[in-house]
């Protein structure tokens, strides 16, 4: 294993260039690029911070195996269609980078792209002492046609040829005015840094598995394995994704058919992921719900997988279309956990009879989800539905939820549970689901998405203040808890809570001209009293007893066994 270096500039050039040494590639057992415009800026600031850089893991071979381009204009429509960036396979030299997607991807999109059409602009001014947590050199992604001083293209200053003078006469002219001492220091400074950290400083090394010379030292299950150790330490890459990987390296059409499914259940606003269609095919094939490596390596396992693959993708699908057209889940954010919908899929593709004539599933999504009876470590339980599901060959809802609280898991929702639904909640979605009925959570157009919205504004809120009694100073009277209490939330278009719209309009303005079906939709007493700042609690009162009235149905008084 070789350890070598290069400046950011020169790494970036090697991406998908056949013409440095074969060029950067990513092999198929990669996952797709995960990390959004905030972890793209932090890492920029990280490099000018002079913070190391992670070494990256490359493997040098001349073998036949299927890769991908690095995406230098990104947009997230691209994520689950990675396939159109397949490259050929060919017996030439490549280097397949095993540990280091994220950080090259980010450099890629920075340095030679765009992410969601939006170019990566430094502010030149930035660069005040920050605490190590906190950004110092601020970056930001600006639509190239909106990028106006003190934001500059950084692109622009990487590759630049230019002399500093002319950079500072082109910086001033972009201000519109004569930049004074400080700020021309400040932005000498920055460019620099910028040429050190970016031009001249080998900043990354890179381990190098080389097998062009001896093609028998590194073959491609071994490789798969580093694959696995090189990224099994962290944090960022999923376990769903190192089984994925070894089942990719023997299943030739694996990711095209993961992709294919997983783009036609999310078509309608969900989120499934590889994690749920590996854990069900372990559960359908006997394997159990628990994730092992081990368990791919088993023989069988995968071909059986591929063998059975079109009837596992209909029973997920099937059980989706029930879910979407019979209950009140109509997208993501309404499905706290995927996980109970796998006794439903366990159910449709062992027993499609049993399937048809099934009764009481959406009480049973209904009360598993509100009270997260699938949350935590949740493999014991799903072994146990699936034992249970195949002795009964049936969907006895008595039976699941006697079994569900025998595994020390309550299905009451009680009134401390219920409050808990506020702003933020994992389950705060779904009960606006049951409570706005018929509402579009996946419209078309952007500005009809819908929104969670405070009825008295954070920042109102926040500019309370009363006086502590321990100490006599003044202090916040209302904290993060009291602001983001369930009866301090109600549900509102992307419009109509944006700018002109509610945004932090206070709620005796905002209900002012609201007629009684409007008030009665949002559950909003009708005493306008109350809508005034100085009566938030006792706002915050008479709306539980109005939410309350309206869930009588599902809240319990007090927890049960």
């Amino acid at each position: 294993m070789k350890n070598r270096r290069q400046t950011i500039r020169k790494i970036v050039g090697f991406l998908n260039n056949k013409e440095e040494d074969g060029g950067f590639w990513l092999p198929n057992i990669q996952r797709p690029f995960v990390w959004g415009e905030d972890q793209i800026c932090r890492l920029f600031d990280s490099i000018l911070r002079e913070y190391p850089i992670s070494t990256l893991l490359v493997w040098k071979t001349t073998n036949k195996i299927r890769r991908r381009k690095f995406i230098d204009n990104w947009q997230d429509s691209l994520r689950p269609r990675l396939s159109i960036f397949y490259v050929n396979e060919d017996e030439a030299k490549k280097c397949l980078v095993l540990d280091g997607q994220q950080r090259l991807q980010s450099l890629f999109i920075g340095l030679c792209g765009s992410f969601n059409s939006k170019e990566l602009c430094l502010n030149i001014l930035s660069g005040e002492i920050a605490a190590p947590d906190d950004i110092k050199y601020e970056f930001k992604f600006i639509e190239p046609d909106a990028i106006a001083f003190p934001w500059v293209n950084f692109k622009t200053l990487v590759f630049t040829e230019r002399k500093k003078r002319v950079i500072l006469k082109d910086l001033e002219d972009a201000a519109g005015r004569e930049l004074d001492s400080q700020e021309l220091d400040k932005i000498e400074d920055h460019l620099d840094l910028v040429d050190k950290t970016f031009k001249m400083d080998e900043a990354i090394t890179y381990q190098e598995l080389d097998s062009i010379d001896n093609p028998d030292l590194y073959k491609e299950d071994d490789v798969v394995e580093v694959f696995i150790r090189a990224n099994s330490g962290g944090t960022v890459l999923g376990k769903s994704d190192l089984l994925f990987s070894l089942l990719t390296a023997s299943w030739e059409v694996a990711d095209k058919s993961m992709e294919d499914l997983l783009e036609t259940l999310n078509r309608h606003g969900f989120a499934f992921d590889r994690d749920f269609i590996l854990k069900t095919c372990l559960l359908l094939l006997g394997q159990g719900a628990r994730y092992e490596v081990s368990k791919f390596r088993r023989e069988g396992v995968r071909e059986e997988i591929e063998e059975k693959w079109s009837r596992i993708a209909d029973a997920v699908m099937d059980v989706l279309d029930f879910v979407r057209g019979k209950t009140f889940i109509q997208c993501d954010k309404a499905l706290p956990s995927y996980l109970v919908l796998m006794p439903l899929v366990i159910l449709r593709y062992h027993f499609p009879k049993a399937w048809k004539t099934a009764k009481g599933i959406d009480a049973y999504l209904l009360r598993c989800s509100l009270v997260g009876a699938f949350s935590g470590q949740a493999d014991r339980l799903l072994d146990a539905l699936d034992k249970r599901i195949k002795i009964s060959q049936a969907f006895d809802l008595d039976e699941i939820f006697a079994l569900i609280r025998s595994q020390g898991r309550s299905l009451e929702l009680t009134e401390d549970r219920f409050w808990q639904m506020g702003y933020g909640s994992k389950t705060i979605h779904l009960l606006f689901n049951i409570w706005y009925q018929g509402i579009n959570y996946t419209p078309a157009y952007q500005n009809n998405m819908l929104q969670v919205d405070h009825i008295f504004p954070q920042c109102a809120l926040k500019a309370v203040k009363e006086v502590n009694p321990e100490t006599g100073r003044m202090r916040m009277k209302y904290y993060e808890p009291d602001r983001n209490q369930l009866a301090n939330c109600m549900l509102l278009s992307r419009d109509e809570n944006g700018p002109g719209g509610k945004w932090d309009t206070l709620p005796k303005d905002w209900f002012a001209d609201k007629d009684d079906a409007y008030l009665d939709r949002h559950l909003i007493p009708k005493n306008s009293a109350l809508w005034e700042m100085d009566q938030f609690e006792n706002f915050i009162e008479e709306r539980k007893k109005l939410i309350a009235a309206k869930f009588s149905n599902l809240i319990v008084p007090s927890a049960k066994g």
